[in-house]
This record gives C-alpha cells, structure tokens and sequence, in this order.
C-alpha cells in the first residue's frame, strides 16, 4: 500500500521528526483502540493509510511494520461529510498511528461534554466538499487494487478479481470495500 497524504495537510520534513517512545502499546493494539473509537463516534466508513504491507484479512499493517515514510492517514464518513486525520511527527510508525488514536479519542471525549462552541469538535478534521477547492479524499483506483497507474486490461482485471473476493463481506471485507474496488476496476477500464 502506499501512503495518499491529503494534499492540504503539511507534511514533517524527515530531518524535523522526532522519538516518541512512551506510548507504550504495539501496533496491534494501536490499531484496535483507534477502530474501537471510530466505533464510539458512529463513523458510516473509515479506512487506513500507510507505507506498508497490508494483512488481507483486514487492511491492517503487519504487527512488525516499521515502513520508510513512516506517516499515518486516518479517513472516514459520517453523516455524509469525509474527515481526515493524519500524522507524521515521529520516526516511528506506530508512534503516528497512536497519536492519531488518542486525538481522536480525546476529540470524542470533549465531542461528548455539556459545553457549547461554535462547531463540532471534529469539524476541524472535515474534508472539503466537492463544491469547495480541494478535493482528494479517494484513493487512486490503481491502488486500490494494487496495479501500476499504467497497467494493461488483463493486469487490472486479474487483480479486480483477487482484490473482489478478499473486499465481499462474506470474506471478511465490507459493502464500502466492495464499492470501491468495482469503482477501481471501472476507472482502470473504462467501465468494460
């Protein structure tokens, strides 16, 4: 998988990036704390992106990732607007997915107390609309199903066919994987 940083988001030069060594869980549970708090806020979809090799099971990185961009992107939906999360402040991947987690959490915590403001406390991660400048918020469709940009009809119609079964819910994958990948595939061919 390669990382899609969104295009507004400021990225850390390398050089600036620092250790983060007391968050103290592995990245297997990093992973799970942050889809437990997706699950709390009611998100209608989320997915993860990163710089590294992804379980098929369930888009998740291998437990020992350690890839070179070593960023964070956390996308998902809800009540029809897109929100984006993203980190790469630390050397370490799994200190970027964790900070993510734990902003995310604390947004939900202060989303939840008596206190009035002008906007939701996650309005600041809202993505723009189609009508606004940026746009975006999708992975390239090449990606999605794991080809080259310029692969040929047979390429993109093999991995359709692997990246189809592993999406379908019965398999494990969900209605919002199995939407994007026959969109991918319908980008890659034309629609054939």
């Amino acid at each position: 998988m390669s990382l899609d940083w969104p295009p507004d988001f400021e990225r850390t030069p390398k050089r600036d990036r620092k250790r983060k060594n007391d968050f103290r869980v592995g990245l297997t549970r990093a992973f799970d704390e942050l889809v437990n708090e997706l699950d709390r806020i009611g998100v209608d979809d989320y997915h993860f992106e990163f710089d590294a090799k992804e379980r098929k099971r369930d888009s998740r990185p291998y437990a020992n990732a350690n890839p070179d961009d070593s960023g964070f992107v956390l996308r998902w939906t809800m009540d029809g607007d897109q929100f984006a999360l993203a980190c790469d402040r630390y050397v370490r991947f799994l200190s970027n997915v964790r900070a993510v987690g734990l902003y995310l959490r604390e947004k939900r915590k202060m989303e939840g107390r008596p206190v009035v403001s002008g906007a939701s406390e996650f309005a600041n991660a809202r993505l723009p609309s189609g009508d606004e400048d940026a746009i975006v918020t999708e992975r390239a469709a090449h990606t999605v199903l794991g080809v080259d940009a310029d692969a040929d009809p047979a390429t993109v119609k093999r991995a359709y066919r692997e990246r189809v079964k592993e999406a379908h819910p019965d398999q494990g994958g969900s209605e919002a994987e199995l939407r994007e990948v026959r969109q991918a595939k319908e980008v890659l061919t034309d629609g054939e």
